[in-house]
C-alpha cells in the first residue's frame, strides 16, 4: 500500500456539491492506494504510521495530540507515467481489492482512537486543503 501524507489546518472532500468528509486541523490528509498483492496487514502498518508519524508542529503525531484524520481512496498513486505520455495503471488494485483495504486502514485507525472523516470509494471528489508548511510524505508499506 502507499500513502501520501500532508500536514493540514483544513481538508474536505465533497461529492456531488456535498461534503461527505471534513477536518479542521492540525491533522493529516492521507490519500492512501493499494496494489494487486496488498493484504490487511499493509493496511494495518499504513494505518499505525499514519497515526504515529511525527510531522504535526513540535514534532508531534495525530497520535500525540487527538488529531483528525481525512482518508481518501486514490488508485492513481500507482499509476506509472515513465513511459510516453499517458500514465498506465496497471499496478493499481481494481476495487474490489483495493475498497476493502481503504476501508482497513480506516477501521484501524478508529481502533487506535483515531477521529477519521473518509471520502467516497470510487466516486468523483473534490478534494480541498491547506497543507501546513507545506508538508508532505510518501509512506509505503
Amino acid at each position: 500500500m502507499r500513502a501520501v501524507a500532508q500536514r493540514v489546518s483544513h481538508a474536505s472532500v465533497t461529492v456531488d456539491g456535498r461534503t461527505v468528509g471534513e477536518i479542521t486541523g492540525p491533522g493529516l490528509m492521507a490519500l492512501v492506494g493499494a496494489t494487486h498483492t496488498d493484504t490487511g496487514a499493509e493496511a494495518a502498518r499504513i494505518a499505525k504510521k499514519l497515526w504515529t508519524l511525527r510531522i504535526l508542529e513540535d514534532e508531534k503525531s495525530c497520535s500525540d495530540i487527538g488529531a483528525p484524520l481525512l482518508v481518501v481512496s486514490q488508485f492513481t498513486l500507482y499509476g506509472d507515467a515513465r513511459k510516453g505520455r499517458r500514465p498506465t495503471w496497471q499496478a493499481a488494485a481494481p476495487g474490489p481489492v483495493a475498497e476493502p483495504l481503504v476501508d482497513a486502514v480506516v477501521k484501524e485507525l478508529r481502533e487506535l482512537g483515531a477521529e477519521v472523516a473518509t471520502g467516497v470509494f470510487g466516486a468523483q471528489m473534490s478534494v480541498g486543503l491547506t497543507n501546513e508548511g507545506p508538508f508532505t510524505v510518501i509512506i509505503e508499506a
